[in-house]
């Protein structure tokens, strides 16, 4: 079921396919920075701050035994590193090396420009029309925020 759509489509198949149009380019992405699509994530989660495990997993939405082997791979390569939590002598945090700092701000900024290219033929005020409805979807919803707006980096 491959099929090109002539006319107007409902909210529901918008979505999804959106979410696919969006996935695909975010996997891409990643590929091109030798990375797969989760730890694309990983690394632009931690651009903001240093997460426990359990914070991690719960934003990244990854099972304890899923999250520690990508942890574990991109530690191995130098991208991020565990240290010691102050708050709880029993936990670690991890946060991102030199290199994976490096990495990940190179592939957020790749990856936001290809996302905007997405909508590059909207007029502004659709634009803003969009992101205000996507955003309602994603409060109402309880998004963890996985990628931040790129005006919004810390």
């Amino acid at each position: 079921m491959n099929e090109q759509v002539d006319g107007p489509i409902g909210v529901v198949a918008a979505l999804v396919r959106s979410t696919f149009l969006v996935n695909a380019v975010y996997e891409a992405s990643a590929r091109e920075y030798g990375l797969t699509q989760q730890q694309g994530q990983l690394l632009c989660v931690l651009m903001a701050r240093s997460y426990g495990m359990g914070e991690l997993g719960a934003v990244l939405g990854l099972a304890k035994s899923s999250l520690t082997g990508m942890v574990d791979r991109s530690e191995r390569n130098g991208l991020v590193r565990r240290k010691p939590d102050p708050q709880d002598s029993r936990a670690v945090r991890v946060e991102l090396t030199r290199r994976g700092a490096k990495l990940a701000g190179e592939f957020y900024a790749e990856t936001c420009r290809r996302v905007e290219e997405l909508t590059s033929g909207f007029p502004e005020k659709e634009r803003d029309v969009l992101a205000g409805l996507l955003g309602r979807i994603v409060a109402d919803n309880k998004v963890p925020a996985v990628f931040a707006e790129p005006d919004r980096r810390n």
